[in-house]
């Protein structure tokens, strides 16, 4: 019942917060959120993180912050002292901020120097610490949002959320680097592997990935109810654009994927696919859909934006306008204080 009335709530707001975003945006084209991801690594990049939040606090056109994970180093250990310590850092943010989870804050956290984690109950954890509130940003301002808590099915996925935003329909999608989670946990487990796979790990993947299609579902479901100008979708992982479907290290993507090129192509209007994970600022249009008779063809209507990540430490501006063609407009931002800092 709670669930329900949150789920309610959280509609009810977020129709409020698009609206207002479109009051501003839709005359200025000034309504913008920002993107980051892949920090801090290390706490030796703390201090370059704070940099980051104060350069996105003092920017003028920022309605909430989007991190796509990996609030840790992969070599920095899983504890709960560095998970809250990393926590309460983000809450240094003016506005809400939506985090989605890295595989170097839960799935790798089975290597030696992270702990030697069971990475299950280190996603308990992470879920426990960045999401206290179901259906709620952190930061300052936070606000409500949909979760996919409240869905039946997926109770435990509060990590997935949807909100509206200036005409533009929002979600994150846990899909994390590791190949998904694919990668075998041999660090507990040396019998683990991808021919003979630890039953728990196969089968946290499998439910998560059933989680994230019902989620794009949802998300471009919404998008198409509310007539959305555009559908922005936040992940962790590079997906592996630059691989063959074949390829093993991209078999843990490929159903994400395949849902999001026909639901991009269904929709027909502007998609942008955001996430981190290789630490590279890219702007592109790496995804490709079928054309028939055979063979593919570059998918027009979506773009793919890679945030800036480990000792890069920026941020990137997202601005969203649906009188825009694009819908969506991405400008790096680089923080000076970070370009030479050690």
């Amino acid at each position: 019942m709670k669930k329900q009335t949150l789920g309610m709530l959280a509609a009810a707001v977020l129709m409020t917060l698009g609206t207002h975003a479109a009051a501003d945006g839709g005359r200025h084209g000034s309504a913008s959120f920002a993107l980051i991801g892949d920090a801090p690594y290390g706490t030796s990049v703390e201090t370059k993180f704070d940099q980051v939040i104060s350069n996105i606090n003092a920017a003028p056109h920022v309605r909430f912050v989007v991190h796509t994970g990996d609030v840790k180093a992969g070599s920095e250990r899983c504890d709960d002292a560095l998970l809250q310590k990393r926590f309460n850092q983000f809450q240094s943010f003016r506005d809400g901020v939506v985090v989605t989870p890295g595989d170097n804050d839960w799935t790798d956290c089975h290597r030696t120097n992270n702990g030697n984690y069971l990475p299950t109950e280190r996603l308990a954890k992470f879920r426990e610490i960045f999401y206290p509130i179901a259906g709620m940003t952190s930061g300052q301002h936070r606000f409500p949002v949909r979760t996919q808590a409240a869905m039946a099915g997926f109770e435990d996925y509060v990590e997935n959320m949807m909100w509206g935003f200036n005409g533009a329909m929002m979600a994150t999608v846990h899909v994390v680097g590791s190949n998904n989670g694919l990668d075998p946990w041999i660090q507990i487990d040396p019998t683990d592997s991808y021919d003979a796979p630890r039953p728990d790990r196969l089968a946290e993947v499998q439910a998560r990935e059933a989680a994230a299609l019902a989620w794009v579902d949802e998300g471009f479901a919404q998008a198409a109810a509310r007539k959305s100008a555009g559908v922005m979708i936040a992940m962790q992982a590079n997906p592996r654009f630059d691989l063959p479907a074949t390829d093993a290290e991209r078999q843990g993507f490929n159903k994400v994927l395949e849902r999001i090129t026909q639901q991009a192509i269904a929709f027909g209007k502007p998609v942008l696919l955001a996430h981190g994970d290789s630490h590279y600022f890219r702007v592109d249009k790496p995804l490709a859909g079928p054309v028939q008779p055979s063979g593919s063809q570059m998918l027009e209507n979506v773009t793919r934006v890679e945030n800036f990540g480990a000792q890069n430490v920026h941020w990137v501006e997202v601005f969203v306008n649906p009188r825009d063609p694009n819908v969506f407009r991405v400008e790096p931002r680089i923080v000076k204080a970070n370009l030479f800092a050690r």
